[in-house]
């Protein structure tokens, strides 16, 4: 068996989960770093290291695609990332736990490029639907999985 360790890296900057996060992880001695722009602060906790990046809009984004390995986990809801760290073979999941996937990836993107061109031409679009207590608790639920998946497959 390979022993591996993977990094949760997180797209901080507006992540609704970030606690759910620290205590999935805690429970599997799995490290955090939470990205965020200098605009936001973190909190900092055992097992969490925080990096601050500028303020650009992509400063977040190119630090977790440059830094994240095959194996690691990043949790982002822009769908653009998630796509940038699975072809580096890294796990993406969502804040509200979806796991990007080959299969859904085409679609979201379609679908993100479509709203863009809509607003573009001066069209309202909608926005996501605000985050429940459900949606965070799908989302441990998935990150569980996924790290027990990992422990099993790696001598964690």
């Amino acid at each position: 068996m390979n022993s591996y360790k993977p990094i949760i890296y997180v797209d901080a900057d507006a992540c609704p989960v970030k606690s759910e996060i620290v205590q999935t992880a805690s429970r599997f001695q799995v490290p955090v770093r939470m990205i965020a722009s200098y605009d936001h602060r973190l909190q900092p906790a055992e097992g969490v290291e925080i990096v601050q990046v500028d303020r650009s809009s992509q400063s977040v984004d190119l630090y977790i695609a440059n830094h994240a390995a095959a194996g690691d986990i990043v949790v982002t809801a822009d769908f653009g990332l998630a796509c940038m760290v699975m072809g580096k073979r890294a796990i993406a999941l969502s804040p509200r736990g979806e796991m990007y996937t080959e299969g859904n990836i085409d679609y979201l993107m379609e679908r993100r490029h479509e709203g863009a061109r809509r607003r573009r031409a001066g069209m309202r679009t909608k926005g996501p639907k605000a985050m429940s207590g459900e949606d965070a608790d799908c989302f441990q639920q998935k990150l569980t999985k996924v790290l027990q998946n990992v422990q099993e497959n790696y001598d964690v």
